[in-house]
């Protein structure tokens, strides 16, 4: 099970102190008092995802949907790997070129309209063309978000 939260950050595992996991996070993150800190190697980006999922929630959670959104990476055969995820208020967003990892970040977007914008700003960043891209979500899209989303990439997946 995974959860939507911005409380995450990937550092390269040569730079990664387990016994600093805290801290690392506590640089991008403000974390409260009673989080709690963890962290999921991902071997694959040579990283280390530290994430709090400390916050109250009613079932089981064992990762942030980010740890989802860069495993699905893996996936999808394109030379541009856009994969993204959006719920409760936060766009999950992994790109990679080729076997090469470019972004993994989280961002605050309170509506769907948001969560596009910093997807378009992230491609515009990499200079990647959406033209010949195709973007994969994790999460279920309407079929209005789904057809805005067309008007810039030459496909939109649901996986």
């Amino acid at each position: 099970m995974s959860r939507h939260t911005p409380k995450v950050a990937l550092v390269p595992s040569a730079f990664f102190d387990a016994a600093s996991a805290r801290e690392i996070l506590s640089r991008t993150v403000l974390l409260e008092e009673d989080d709690k800190v963890e962290y999921i190697s991902l071997p694959e980006y040579s990283a280390e995802l530290v994430y709090s999922l400390s916050d109250p929630v009613p079932e089981p959670v064992e990762w942030p949907e980010l740890y989802n959104v860069i495993k699905a990476l893996s996936g999808v055969r394109e030379h541009n790997r856009i994969v993204a995820s959006y719920g409760d208020g936060f766009l999950s967003l992994a790109v990679a070129q080729g076997e090469k990892l470019l972004l993994a970040n989280v961002f605050s977007a309170a509506d769907f309209t948001t969560a596009e914008y910093f997807l378009f700003m992230a491609i515009k960043k990499l200079q990647l063309n959406p033209e010949v891209s195709t973007v994969h979500f994790l999460t279920p899209l309407s079929g209005d978000e789904e057809m805005s989303l067309y008007r810039y990439f030459k496909s939109v997946e649901q996986i």
